[in-house]
């Protein structure tokens, strides 16, 4: 965390349960979706540029993907992906890495973009939007396309632009996308999931990330995560025109049973605490969740990394805390 005055860590817990081994102070995590606020600055930079426009429709640049089962991309714009109002169903959990059993048959398994975005295809939208849609639902599919555009507007690789424009100016050593290699640098600590076919917690450390694409494929550590929230809050990735669209948000009711009254713009969550809002990302893969808040201007704000996954009622309790922490951060000037 940041203090605002300077950056502390903590620890706690081991990074491995077969040996009881601490967590290493600057260890590499899965930061999971926090990676779409990397893929909506990016987008939101081509705004800047003049390159792209939040108007676009994903048919302009992305012609007959979007397409079949109801599904129409000449009716979804740029900023409805970023912003989650799109209506386009999730492909995530038509992968088969869900249960204990299919994680282990399915772990190391491959997937392009557009096979992701073709499983997508295979349901119907939740609705089409219009040009002032409000409706939200949280949806991977839409960071998939926005990580398509993206090369297709620049002819690079979406993990390339990441790089080059976010990952290098920012000085962020130890943040990557890591393609198809399953692997986590070292030091590193070992990943658990709570999966409803186990009676305890699996290993889950080493996946192929491809599954989660341009909405959560990247590694980093805590310093790191750190460091791009103060650099994107501070101004330092965004012209003021982009971070003022970034921020313009609208109600996240989905969210309300772990983050009451939620709301999301392009890539970012605006969260209340008892003295008033702050601006962050969560993110969860199998083995490893982070959460990120920071102030306004992201001088004060905390990352917070853990190695367990539970994705039913039960995380209820552990989420709840980490709100707890966030608060007390925010809020505790000291």
């Amino acid at each position: 965390m940041h203090t605002g005055r300077e950056l502390q860590t903590a620890r706690a817990g081991v990074a491995d349960l077969a040996s009881d081994r601490p967590i290493a102070y600057d260890s590499y995590f899965r930061m999971g979706s926090t990676a779409k606020t990397f893929t909506a600055t990016v987008a939101l930079q081509l705004v800047g540029e003049g390159r792209l426009s939040l108007d676009d429709t994903v048919e302009d640049w992305l012609p007959g993907m979007v397409r079949g089962n109801g599904n129409d991309g000449t009716k979804i714009t740029v900023k409805q992906l970023l912003q989650q109002t799109s209506g386009l169903a999730e492909y995530m959990y038509d992968v088969p890495i869900w249960t204990a059993k299919d994680f282990l048959e399915h772990r190391y398994d491959s997937y392009t973009s557009q096979q992701l975005v073709a499983i997508a295809m295979r349901h119907e939208p939740k609705w089409l939007p219009g040009p002032d849609e409000r409706r939200w639902n949280y949806s991977n599919t839409n960071y998939v396309l926005a990580g398509m555009i993206i090369e297709k507007v620049t002819g690079n690789e979406r993990s390339r632009e990441v790089m080059d424009r976010i990952i290098r100016p920012l000085g962020l050593d130890h943040t990557f996308s890591p393609g198809d290699d399953p692997r986590l640098p070292d030091p590193h600590p070992m990943g658990y999931t709570e999966f409803p076919d186990s009676a305890e917690p699996v290993e889950t450390t080493e996946m192929n990330p491809t599954p989660f694409d341009a909405a959560g494929d990247l590694i980093t550590t805590a310093a790191d995560l750190v460091r791009f929230w103060q650099g994107l809050l501070g101004g330092e990735l965004l012209k003021p025109a982009q971070l003022a669209a970034m921020k313009e948000t609208i109600p996240a009711a989905e969210w309300d049973p772990v983050f009451p009254g939620a709301r999301f713009g392009l890539g970012i969550g605006q969260f209340q605490s008892s003295c008033g809002t702050y601006w962050g990302h969560a993110g969860n893969t199998l083995g490893h969740c982070t959460h990120s808040g920071f102030t306004e201007d992201g001088r004060r704000g905390m990352v917070l990394l853990t190695t367990l996954w539970v994705f039913n009622e039960n995380a209820l309790p552990t989420e709840k805390l980490i709100n707890d922490a966030m608060d007390h951060l925010m809020c505790d000037t000291r």
